[in-house]
């Protein structure tokens, strides 16, 4: 019963950051060193583990990465080969975001882990492509999970003292900069 209780009190944290070297070398800085591997669906994207005292509490931290963009946007079947309508159809063509089968390995990797834990952590890089990425590891996570507690870590470099103001300053991610990358992303794909 007592260990029950224990098991109860500690959080546990999906962390996911833009590539596996990010990703192994902000668990080694934030568990000491003491981060234990082990393997994704992905042969390329490994999950690291350790825990941490934060948001006040004793956190199970679970590392993983994506790599890169994760999910793409395309025309719907009937618009994708290069002569099947009129250039001015692509246009108002409809268009659909999916995840690419070669990234699907590290989607269900995220899906599976993210059905045990309480919050998620982004660690994609500052700037607009890395909040855009964000937003696909948030899209796919809260797919499996809706109500999960979602911050943004914001770091410049991966240095012990950069991810320790990271994690003292954990932000909300900005939809508003996702949403700029994406219509930028649907323009490249309309005008080719």
């Amino acid at each position: 019963m007592r260990i029950q209780s224990i098991l109860r009190k500690i959080m546990k944290v999906l962390n996911v950051a833009e590539k596996n070297d990010a990703a192994k070398n902000l668990a080694a800085i934030m568990s000491n060193g003491t981060s234990r591997m082990r393997n994704g669906e992905s042969q390329y994207n490994k999950i690291y583990e350790f825990n941490l005292q934060l948001f006040g509490k004793s956190c199970q931290m679970v590392m993983t990465s994506v790599s890169g963009h994760l999910l793409a946007l395309e025309f719907v079947q009937q618009y994708k080969g290069w002569h099947s309508c009129s250039a001015e159809e692509l246009f108002s063509a409809e268009v659909v975001k999916g995840c690419p089968e070669n990234y699907e390995k590290i989607k269900r990797t995220l899906e599976r882990e993210v059905r045990s834990c309480d919050k998620l952590i982004i660690w994609t890089d500052c700037d607009r492509e890395g909040e855009n990425i964000g937003f696909e590891i948030i899209n796919v996570c809260k797919a499996v999970k809706p109500n999960l507690d979602i911050y943004r870590a914001i770091f410049s470099e991966i240095t012990q003292p950069s991810v320790r103001r990271a994690l003292q300053g954990l932000k909300r991610p900005n939809k508003n900069i996702s949403d700029a990358v994406d219509a930028r992303i649907e323009l490249d794909l309309r005008i080719g």
